[in-house]
């Protein structure tokens, strides 16, 4: 089975278009045509329905599909593996990190790493740390600089790098600005404005709060932290952020009855041979702890 074809019929179906697909393997259309034709032809079997200008997969692509990224993802880990018994460093690395991360951690890692390692080409990925550890769980990612999840996967191994410590915190106006300690269970009578649910940060949260029985009163959700800090600092509710991002626009409070903090770090995928550009990256993360 011709491996250029492999790689067109799964581009194909995970853009939905030929002419996309074409873009991105930087074919024209007619070759990337020629390409799912020439498969369909040596399995006796139609793969796409074209109806108009949406591509479906048929019965028969449907059931090709995982078996087609399983023998491109085993030789993408083959060529690794033999890539990994020179010593050079070099070649693509494929990263996803949050904003946040990206932001506030990792700017001085990968400025050394680069000037160590200027043959690797890094592919950054900037998304959700969930949407990372899933990229990384499906191999289209390999590694993920993430908030680590409270439960992960038993597919992916975690490097803690830091510690982050949260705080609760509200604007300098807010009626929780007293400077006063306060209990847990005054939260609930305030607005709060909090990272989505699904986050691995609301996950902790509401992990914490169970034990107190406590409502909270949720007014706004987003997953960008940024934007949670502009929406607090201007008064619009208490939430739950980094103590990296509290400045004077924020107001810390002291919560005697409530400590949170989360862990950053690195995943893999367990089945998938590290490159050595991968293995150099995690090792100049493990000095930062």
């Amino acid at each position: 089975m011709d491996i250029a074809n492999l790689h067109a019929f799964i581009t194909v179906a995970a853009t939905g278009s030929f002419s996309r697909a074409a873009e991105q393997l930087c074919l024209t259309q007619p070759a990337v045509s020629k390409r799912i034709t020439a498969l369909e032809e040596q399995l006796g079997a139609r793969l796409f329905d074209r109806i108009g200008r949406r591509v479906t997969l048929t019965e028969a692509g449907t059931l090709l599909r995982p078996r087609a990224e399983h023998i491109l993802a085993e030789l993408e880990d083959s060529r690794r593996a033999i890539t990994n018994l020179k010593d050079t460093i070099t070649g693509r690395l494929s990263i996803g990190t949050s904003h946040h991360i990206g932001l506030h951690r990792l700017p001085p890692v990968l400025r050394t790493f680069t000037s160590v390692c200027p043959e690797v080409e890094l592919d950054l990925h900037f998304m959700d740390s969930e949407a990372a550890c899933q990229a990384v769980e499906r191999g289209d990612l390999e590694l993920g600089i993430v908030t680590l999840p409270p439960a992960p996967s038993p597919v992916l191994h975690t490097t803690p790098v830091w510690n982050d410590p949260l705080s609760i915190v509200v604007s300098h106006k807010h009626p929780l600005a007293t400077g006063k300690r306060h209990k847990a269970a005054e939260l609930a009578g305030h607005t709060a404005i909090l990272p989505a649910r699904g986050t691995y940060t609301r996950e902790l949260l509401e992990q914490a709060i169970a034990p107190l029985k406590i409502n909270l009163r949720v007014g706004l959700s987003t997953n960008y932290l940024e934007t949670i800090k502009m929406m607090v600092s201007v008064g619009l509710g208490w939430s739950i952020l980094p103590q990296t991002m509290v400045d004077e626009d924020l107001c810390k409070l002291d919560i005697g009855d409530f400590q949170l903090q989360r862990t950053l770090g690195v995943i893999r995928h367990t089945a998938r041979t590290q490159s050595n550009a991968a293995r150099a990256l995690v090792e100049q993360l493990a000095a930062q702890r």
